[in-house]
């Protein structure tokens, strides 16, 4: 019996018959019953595609200070978001997650690093440490460290480590620049880590390029260091 035969009886005025009761019973529990699998039926292809899609995107960790971290500039403007938008418009199976941190240190990072593994679980984990404790003086051993113990820790989570090279003004002093800059090398090759060279170098050259700090890039060259460090990881694809 259809819906507009039902509605036509009681528009009529005329009591619906049992038969009729019945039949109108049970066709709104054929439709209750059609409306369940049709539901259940969604939440299961929702479901699967929400697992489908966690499984065939991998994270990107990035562990930085200042410089990932957007200073000075809006956030979205940051290396980060703009390789984020790369790997999107390439198609790519990768998305960045930035805990990165202005004024963060080794030790500080190092402290974060387990709780960040254990909730993002990345296949890849850049390390853009480290020129903060080259401004406040400490030990290059201590650095070195650090920088290698992090990298330990992401070996055994399952991913790849990515440094960063970084560099200190040289008013430190020739000694301490040098054996600054040797420690992310040196670290590289211990850990059999990727290393990405100082991505500054062109950069600092140009006053539109970096900020009046001297230390942190502007805006503008954000999609430079994006063009720069892409290839390092399309390798570790």
């Amino acid at each position: 019996m259809t819906f507009a035969f039902v509605v036509s009886i009681l528009l009529a005025g005329m009591a619906p018959t049992a038969h009729t009761a019945t039949a109108c019973q049970s066709a709104s529990s054929d439709l209750h019953d059609s409306s369940k699998r049709d539901s259940s039926k969604r939440d299961s292809l929702e479901s699967d595609s929400s697992k489908t899609t966690n499984l065939d995107v991998s994270s990107i960790l990035v562990l930085g200070d200042s410089i990932s971290a957007g200073y000075g500039m809006n956030v979205d403007d940051g290396w980060v978001n703009l390789m984020n938008q790369t790997l999107r418009q390439r198609e790519l199976a990768y998305r960045m997650v930035n805990a990165s941190i202005s004024g963060e240190t080794t030790v500080g990072g190092l402290k974060r690093l387990p709780d960040l593994l254990q909730e993002h679980e990345p296949s890849i984990v850049v390390i853009e440490l480290g020129g903060n404790d080259g401004l406040r003086g400490y030990p290059t051993t201590k650095i070195m460290d650090n920088l290698v113990t992090i990298t330990e820790l992401v070996k055994a989570a399952g991913a790849q480590p990515v440094i960063i090279t970084m560099r200190i003004p040289p008013n430190y002093g020739p000694r301490y620049t040098r054996a600054f800059e040797q420690v992310f090398a040196d670290a590289a090759d211990q850990s059999k880590a990727t290393l990405v060279p100082f991505l500054f170098e062109e950069l600092a050259v140009d006053a539109q390029m970096m900020q009046d700090d001297g230390i942190h890039p502007t805006a503008k060259a954000q999609p430079l260091l994006v063009e720069g460090f892409l290839p390092y990881l399309l390798d570790l694809m």
